[in-house]
């Protein structure tokens, strides 16, 4: 990287003008605090997470796993991290940063209501004003993390444009900042975004890999054969991909959202997946270079996955340059995969993931199986990067609806199917 927020060809800052004196504010306050701990601040965000968050996370060897796959398989448990994802550790880095900047007041976006969540309880532990913008899509799928937002004292707003998902909450969330930019810090959720939002998101979810390298070298006495993520925005994947980067034995490989199909209707201005490393080109989508679904004019693409959260466009601009680099391996697994991973992993560990957690899982069955070449080695470290209450009700309308191989409780599914979600 030649400089903040240069990842090659991709990143940089294409804001508005107003917004610039704020992206140089923060600027300086990431310098500052977080790459040279001024005043502390990186001691006090790691003390906060140990006693606020339960920080350090386990990584557990999944037996069961490990059997069906004849693979030694090690789950690191961000779904343990207080909130049940690993959105937390970016969320308390930027409001407690946002305190240290003197500002008043924060906003936020969310998609699968992770961050949002996460978010709020940050805010609400630092005693800061919160709003989160959510498109009403997903407030409707995810529906327990728009009440948990709002018992923690967040005002949740409701986003009707385009699709009403992800890409529609980041642009609101930018319109409030450009107009409330002196007392207001926008905490972005993802490794997207202007820089240095990129550098820093990533720098507070370093942690995951930090912990996790130290785990598996203590337990095997060696370094695994890849490291494994779901992959949306990027920002589990980036914070368990970090600190193996300088590791060229081990493989990193991002798993995006397959969804229905990876072919595009240009005539609809619709892509059926949001697998934007995959299948994405060179595009600008809120303030950086990156890769982006668009269609031959240059137009951003409507994405779809059944995960809320990795329901996005684009991706983070580091991420792009290392699949360009050749250190990521893209992957993807469509959302009948995921589904079944939901269930299996479920079954098989007693660990009930998220819907963008279980599409890790449903590329490691298809690389252990034979449905996709098996390039992950012998030793696969995986992020559960959330846990799976907040798809509760979308996994029994879907399962019901599709000729998912769900095991012995289908039958269950189906009943609670037809009694109503609200029955749970």
């Amino acid at each position: 990287m030649s400089s903040i927020g240069e990842f090659g060809d991709y990143g940089g800052q294409y804001v508005p003008e107003a917004l610039m004196p704020a992206i140089e504010e923060l600027t300086d306050a990431y310098e500052r605090y977080v790459l040279h701990n001024e005043d502390g601040f990186m001691d006090e965000f790691r003390e906060r997470l140990k006693d606020f968050g339960g920080r350090p996370t386990p990584l557990q060897y999944a037996d069961q796993l490990s059997e069906r796959y004849d693979k030694d398989v090690y789950l690191k448990r961000e779904d343990l991290l207080h909130g049940g994802a690993h959105k937390l550790n970016n969320a308390l880095g930027q409001v407690l940063l946002a305190k240290y900047m003197g500002k008043e007041r924060i906003i936020a976006e969310t998609g699968a209501g992770q961050h949002g969540t996460a978010t709020a309880m940050a805010a609400a532990h630092l005693d800061m004003p919160c709003e989160i913008y959510m498109g009403e899509t997903d407030i409707a799928r995810q529906r327990p993390n728009v009440f948990r937002m709002r018992l923690n004292g967040a005002e949740v707003n409701p986003v009707t444009t385009g699709r009403g998902t992800l890409k529609e909450a980041i642009s609101e969330t930018m319109r409030d900042w450009a107009a409330t930019v002196e007392r207001t810090h926008y905490v972005i959720g993802s490794i997207v975004g202007p820089a240095p939002f990129p550098s820093m998101v990533r720098d507070f979810h370093a942690v995951i890999s930090e912990e996790a390298r130290k785990q598996i070298l203590d337990t095997t006495g060696d370094l695994p054969d890849s490291v494994m993520a779901c992959a949306g925005g990027g920002s589990n994947t980036m914070g368990m991909f970090a600190e193996f980067i300088d590791d060229p034995e081990v493989d990193l490989v991002a798993v995006e959202a397959g969804g229905s199909s990876l072919q595009v209707d240009e005539e609809e201005g619709v892509a059926p997946n949001s697998a934007t490393l995959s299948t994405g080109e060179e595009g600008v989508l809120h303030g950086a270079r990156t890769k982006l679904l668009q269609d031959s004019d240059g137009q951003i693409m409507e994405s779809h996955s059944v995960s809320a959260g990795l329901d996005y466009a684009g991706v983070g601009p580091e991420l792009a340059h290392l699949v360009d680099e050749d250190r990521v391996i893209p992957a993807n697994v469509d959302d009948d995969a995921a589904l079944e991973a939901f269930h299996r992993l479920s079954q098989d560990e007693g660990i009930i993931p998220a819907l963008e957690t279980a599409h890790a899982f449903g590329y490691l069955h298809a690389a252990a199986v034979g449905d996709h070449e098996d390039n992950l080695g012998d030793v696969v470290v995986i992020n559960v990067s959330g846990r799976g209450d907040k798809d509760l009700e979308t996994v029994v309308e879907e399962t019901t609806a599709r000729d998912i191989d769900a095991g012995p409780e289908m039958d269950l599914f189906r009943q609670v199917g037809r009694s109503g979600g609200d029955s749970m």
